[in-house]
């Protein structure tokens, strides 16, 4: 893997992360938003990591040339999902939301759930940014050795 990969990598990873921790803190602040649903970010990896990819990889490279396949790795936003776990439902015949039985439906949003996943996502986050560093600091020292 290059430095420039590896940078590329830490910047996927910052990216991605970050937008974890913006669905995570609007999912907190519609906690008391009725109707609201939560939503689940979803990731994927930017290439084919399974077996069967990396199989397919090797019968071309390995048995066609000789060379072991390269994969640069990398994360992927690729949209948000609801969660499908109803919310509570409420009786308020006054309310502007409320259907034809004077019921809301509550957000379905767990706050212990989110916070979790903030997190989470907080401490990937600052892993990417020591891919960055750690990067940034290899290809200073490489500069230091080439002079």
């Amino acid at each position: 893997m290059s430095i420039m990969n590896s940078f590329e990598v830490g910047r996927q990873g910052l990216n991605v992360h970050g937008k974890r921790i913006e669905v995570s803190a609007r999912n907190i602040a519609n906690l008391d938003t009725p109707n609201y649903v939560r939503k689940i970010p979803v990731l994927n990896a930017t290439e084919d990591i399974s077996f069967a990819g990396l199989l397919n990889t090797m019968k071309e490279d390995v048995f066609g040339i000789g060379t072991i396949p390269f994969l640069s790795g990398g994360v992927k936003f690729s949209g948000l999902v609801e969660d499908p776990t109803p919310g509570e439902r409420i009786y308020r015949p006054g309310h502007p939301d409320a259907d034809e039985s004077g019921f809301i439906r509550s957000s379905n949003v767990n706050p212990m759930v989110d916070m979790a996943d903030a997190t989470m996502a907080k401490r990937a986050y600052e892993a990417s940014l020591g891919v960055m560093t750690i990067t940034k600091a290899m290809a200073q020292r490489a500069l230091e050795i080439g002079k």
